[in-house]
């Protein structure tokens, strides 16, 4: 019941990698720990089995991205998939300019999600009401950034060198572009910050490329090729927890499967969450310190 850690290639949506992995893994129990858009490529959590009960303390965990924002047009979907919907004049615009628009981004708590999204207003996804021609009144979500890096601008996306290797979907244009670092809150679209980066500084623009980089504890340096999925051994549930872990004994651990809370020995705030693992290291439940006591929140039997 391992965890799958895979580089999502450009072009396949989450469920087409999830519908992937069953096959390649012989399991229909898969899921995954955070959507990436089809355009975007990157570190994609893949649960089977009984890693799938891990979603809930996994969805929240931060990000971080390689982002390609290209200014001067606009699209309904804020990303490459296009038709360009507006465009502006983007010529003016400098590196320094796009520098002193990020510091203001980093005290936002609140995204206004993209029309194109799986939010939904009245049991309707917005992006079922975008592809009918209608427009949802989505309102501002919980989002944050924690930190944002310029780390080039160039009057092209292709002139600028990616830190990693990256495969970009095609250009809208040769357009002035920026490649920024993100680290964000989980629930954060990078398509809007690239709408609102636009906004900020007085232009349109829009996401000219993705590359997810981290997902919680995982990088792309831990990230296998999906094509290499089936003959991998995957890793243990423990390691994808975003908490620290506790080593209980055997009996502790045979008590903590029964549903029995063990003692409370560490020095740990209330609402802070731990891990509990047995002395081989397989992980037993997930436990929330509460007054005096830990909550045992979920259990692997």
């Amino acid at each position: 019941m391992p965890v799958y850690i895979v580089d999502k290639p450009l072009g396949l949506t989450s469920h087409d990698v999830v519908a992937h992995a069953r096959k390649a893994l012989r399991t229909r129990q898969v899921g995954h720990a955070g959507t990436l858009d089809p355009l975007a490529t990157g570190v994609l959590v893949l649960l089977t089995h009984e890693a799938t009960k891990l979603s809930p303390f996994l969805s929240g965990s931060d990000k971080a991205y390689l982002a390609w924002v290209a200014f001067g047009a606009s699209t309904p979907t804020l990303d490459t998939e296009g038709p360009i919907s507006e465009t502006g004049d983007a010529s003016q615009l400098t590196a320094e300019r796009v520098a002193a628009a990020l510091p203001p981004f980093l005290a936002l708590t609140e995204q206004r999600p993209p029309q194109y999204s799986a939010v939904k207003r009245g049991g309707v996804k917005g992006y079922e009401a975008a592809r009918r021609g209608e427009a949802l009144e989505l309102g501002a979500r919980p989002a944050g950034y924690r930190r944002l890096e310029l780390l080039g601008f160039a009057p092209t996306r292709d002139a600028l060198p990616s830190p990693v290797p990256a495969t970009l979907p095609e250009p809208l244009g040769a357009l002035p572009t920026a490649l920024l670092k993100l680290e964000v809150r989980a629930g954060t679209y990078v398509r809007a910050f690239a709408r609102d980066l636009g906004a900020a500084l007085g232009v349109p623009a829009h996401l000219a490329g993705l590359v997810r980089t981290r997902a919680g504890r995982f990088s792309l340096a831990d990230a296998l090729p999906l094509t290499a999925l089936g003959e991998a051994a995957g890793r243990p549930l423990a390691d994808a927890l975003p908490y620290p872990l506790l080593t209980l004994s055997q009996q502790e651990a045979l008590r903590v499967r029964q549903g029995q809370p063990p003692a409370l020995r560490e020095a740990l705030d209330v609402g802070a969450r731990v891990g509990l693992v047995d002395p081989e290291g397989q992980l037993v439940a997930v436990a929330e310190r509460q007054e005096g006591r830990l909550k045992l929140l979920r259990v692997w039997v």
